[in-house]
C-alpha cells in the first residue's frame, strides 16, 4: 500500500536510503515505513487491543505459535484504512491533510532534498 503512495511522486521504490536497495525489492517503502510505524501503526495496534476490538477469539493458536484468523486480520486493514483517511493540521501547509497525504509529502520533501532544493528532514511529530 505505502508504494501506491509512493509512485505518485515518480520516486524509484528499489531505490532506498536506509535498508539494502534491490530490484524485487520496493526498500524505499520500508525506508518511509520506519517513519510513520510509530504515528499510525503501532497507535492503532495499541488502540485496537485497548478496546478490545481484537481479543484472543480473533487468534489460532497452532503449534506453539499465534496467527490472525481472517476476521481479526479483516478488523485490522479496516481500522488500518479508516486511519489513514484521518485527518490532522500540517503545521507547515496550514490545512488538514489525511496521512494518506502526509507520507506522499515525505516523498515530495525526499525529492527536494534529492533536487538540491531544500535539505531533507525527517518527518517529526508536533503533536
Amino acid at each position: 500500500m505505502l508504494t501506491l503512495f509512493l509512485y505518485v511522486t515518480q520516486l524509484n521504490p528499489t531505490i532506498s536510503y536506509l535498508h539494502s536497495p534491490g530490484e524485487r525489492r520496493f526498500s524505499l517503502c520500508l525506508d518511509t515505513s520506519e517513519i510513520f510505524k510509530p504515528l499510525i501503526v503501532d497507535r492503532l495496534i495499541f488502540s485496537l487491543l485497548n478496546k478490545n476490538i481484537i481479543t484472543e477469539k480473533d487468534f489460532a493458536t497452532d503449534s506453539n505459535y499465534y496467527h490472525l484468523k481472517p476476521q481479526g486480520q479483516q478488523k485490522i486493514l479496516k481500522a488500518f484504512q479508516e486511519k489513514l483517511d484521518d485527518t490532522i493540521k500540517h503545521r507547515d501547509l496550514g490545512r488538514n491533510v489525511s496521512y494518506r497525504r502526509l507520507i506522499r509529502l515525505e516523498g515530495y520533501k525526499l525529492i527536494k532534498h534529492l533536487m538540491g532544493e531544500k535539505e531533507y528532514e525527517g518527518f517529526k511529530i508536533w503533536w
